[in-house]
């Protein structure tokens, strides 16, 4: 059985992840609210409680968007090198940011995050989870009227996503 570690915000937090991620056992540490900062702050925390990690899937950075913190980046790093330290045997997942409706942001402000994402994911060796693409390409609904909280629809095609590459990774092994 795979161990899962989820690691983020409140799109992280908002999920009952484990009926959709069977048989995996997953360990959900999203906080509302969350920034880069306070994730890094929470990951003592959470080597404490965990103990064999296998996947971790990290996304955060939203809260960050939200609150003007354009340096969020620079933490996000912070935060996989952490977490590279706490679980050297896991692999890393780093989930691009979403396809948010964020109208204070100019047009294609999260695309050009999303490639710093990536560029980190390559530096550090983690995989880049682009459910970014996912979401642009699906005709289901998937933002709430706020346009940053995520639908039952958008959970689905996100958690197929990351199914396929936790697949394609334990394959790999």
């Amino acid at each position: 059985m795979t161990q899962i570690l989820l690691v983020g915000d409140s799109l992280v937090a908002d999920n009952d992840w484990q009926p959709r991620m069977r048989p995996h056992k997953v360990q959900n540490f999203g906080v509302p609210g969350a920034t880069t900062r306070d994730v890094l702050n929470m990951l003592p925390h959470i080597k404490k409680r965990t103990e064999v990690i296998d996947v971790v899937m990290v996304m955060v950075g939203t809260n960050d968007l939200l609150s003007d913190n354009y340096q969020f980046v620079q933490t996000l790093k912070k935060i996989i090198i952490q977490l590279r330290k706490d679980y050297p045997l896991a692999e890393i997942l780093v989930n691009n940011l979403f396809p948010m409706h964020l109208p204070h942001l100019p047009h294609n402000t999260i695309t050009s995050f999303n490639t710093h994402i990536e560029a980190i994911t390559m530096q550090t060796g983690c995989c880049y989870l682009d459910t970014h693409i996912k979401f642009l390409n699906s005709e289901a609904a998937v933002f709430q009227r706020d346009g940053v909280h995520i639908t039952e629809a958008a959970y689905e095609i996100w958690a197929r996503n990351l199914l396929e590459h936790i697949a394609f990774l334990i394959e790999d092994d």
